[in-house]
Order: structure tokens, then sequence, then C-alpha cells
């Protein structure tokens, strides 16, 4: 395989990714992926697109517009909008590749950004199958698994920075993506912080740091609705001991999509990213891209 560091353009901007190709072979399918709240393509996306090169399939890693390699101004701004913008234009850019089939395009997220995959894959009926891995899917669920106090802060801090914005501020009020139990941070579970921080190789630099606003905008953010309306293939790969993302509400949507394949894993969050937890759910990913979208069409 290889690995080639590429640009490609969205909205007003352009996404910095990385594109794997398993070496010779006719056009084939191309994998689509990218990670979750504040995170970048080096927080362990590298290990499953390697997986997945291996078996044979390109891979298109992104970073969103505002984080890692992407363009976008101001820094570590999550806007849902635009992400999802960044979904459709890289799915566009995969598809104008030579070596690609545009008909066999692949979407993988996790998190956040398996929120994202259900709703593109809803949207865009060419898709060909997907994968949302402990996805996000009810900003309500989520908002009701953090504890009362560091959601009620969390939500004062994102107020005080979409009113600062809109009278003409242009840094945002930043908070952590990750912190401990009932601090001001996206994620505040007992896990999180140490889990989140696991993910970022050693000696890389890393700013754990998102615009509050977001915030308002992730409480009535819901992407599991649309699951009922992804007509290709998708495999939810979930979490029983999820405190970011309660499996529960992601089974619920989940099973509600008409070609879904659900696999409940006995992991946390930000378990499934390593270890035995990791080997197990790559490579039932890697069995349902067998049978779903296979290598050689």
């Amino acid at each position: 395989m290889n690995r080639t560091d590429i640009t490609f353009p969205s909205g007003d901007g352009s996404c910095g990714a990385w594109l794997y190709r398993p070496e010779g072979g006719p056009a084939g399918p191309v994998i689509v992926m990218a990670h979750g709240l504040g995170s970048v393509k080096e927080m362990r996306l590298d290990a499953y697109a390697e997986r997945f090169t291996a078996a044979g399939y390109s891979c298109l890693v992104f970073d969103y517009r505002h984080f890692g390699a992407s363009s976008g101004e101001p820094r570590q701004l999550l806007d849902v909008d635009r992400q999802l913008q960044d979904w459709a234009a890289a799915i566009a850019y995969a598809r104008s590749l030579d070596f690609v089939d545009p008909d066999r395009v692949v979407l993988w997220g996790t998190s956040f950004g398996g929120g994202h995959v259900i709703l593109t894959a809803a949207r865009d009926p060419r898709v060909a199958a997907a994968i949302a891995q402990c996805p996000f899917t009810s900003g309500i669920a989520s908002s009701l698994a953090a504890h009362p106090w560091s959601s009620s802060r969390v939500f004062a801090v994102a107020l005080a920075d979409a009113v600062t914005s809109a009278l003409g501020r242009r840094e945002p009020i930043r908070i952590p993506a990750a912190g401990p139990p009932r601090s001001v941070a996206l994620m505040s579970s007992a896990d999180s912080l140490g889990g989140y921080l696991a993910l970022v190789p050693p000696g890389f630099a890393f700013g754990n740091r998102v615009a509050a606003r977001v915030a308002l905008r992730i409480a009535r953010h819901s992407p599991g609705r649309a699951a009922r309306d992804v007509r290709c293939p998708i495999f939810f790969a979930l979490c029983a001991k999820d405190s970011v993302a309660p499996s529960r509400t992601a089974a619920r949507h989940a099973l509600r999509a008409p070609d879904a394949e659900v696999r409940m894993y006995p992991a946390g969050h930000f378990d499934i990213y390593v270890g035995d937890d990791f080997e197990r759910t790559v490579a039932d990913q890697t069995a349902f891209l067998t049978r779903h979208v296979p290598v050689a069409a």
C-alpha cells in the first residue's frame, strides 16, 4: 500500500487528507473516513485505514475544516453543517479519482462522525455502504448522560460564545472537548479525558479545545433519526458501556435502518479504538465490507 498527503476543495477552503491506495488492480471501491468530536485523523484512523487497505480498499481519510491539516479560521470551530459539507466534498473528490469506481464509495465515521455518516448516507442514495462506529445519534440522550452540573456550565459558556461571536468577537471562547467528571467540557464522563487523550500519538501536537458554541447545536442534533432513510447496507458498531453516545438510543435508531447490521461490543466509547476491542471490531467491519462491497466487483 502507499499513503499520500493530499488536499481537496470544500466550500470556502480545503480539507487535508491521507489517500491510501492498495498496489495495482483495476478501479475499485474507496472508503471515505473521518473522526469525531474535535478529533483529527492522527487519532487512530490510520490503524483502521491500514487494515482496510491491506484488504484491498482505497481509503480517503480527512480532517474537517478548522481542524488538523485542513484550512479554516478560527481554529477548532466545530460547525455541524460545515462538517456535513466536508463529507459531501470528500465523496465528490473520491468519485473523481481514476482508480475509484464511483458507484462503490463506502462511508466510515466514528463517534460524532458516525452521526455524520448516517445523515450523509441518507442524503446520497449512490453510497454503496456505510459504517457507523459508536455513533452519536441523539443530542438529548448524550446530554442526559452527562452530569447536570457539567451540562449547565457548558451551556452557559456556549451561550456566551455565541453571543460574543454575534457581536463581532473573532476568536471563540473554547472549552475542552474532553475533561474530567463535572468539568466544563463537551465530554466529561469518568473515561472521557484519559480515553480521548490516549488516542493522540506520542509527540503529536494536539489541542484539546473546541469553540463552545457548538454545544447549543449538539443538544438539538439527532442524526439517528435519518437511519430509517439509509437505503444502503449499514454496519453499526455499538459500545455497550458507552458513556458519551448511549448505545441503547443508538441501537433503537439503528434497527430502523432497512438494511442494518448491528453489533454490540462489551466496550466503552474510547475502548473500541485500541487493543482487543479494536481487533474484534475492525475484523467485523472488514467482513461486512467483503460481503457488501467486495474488492472484485
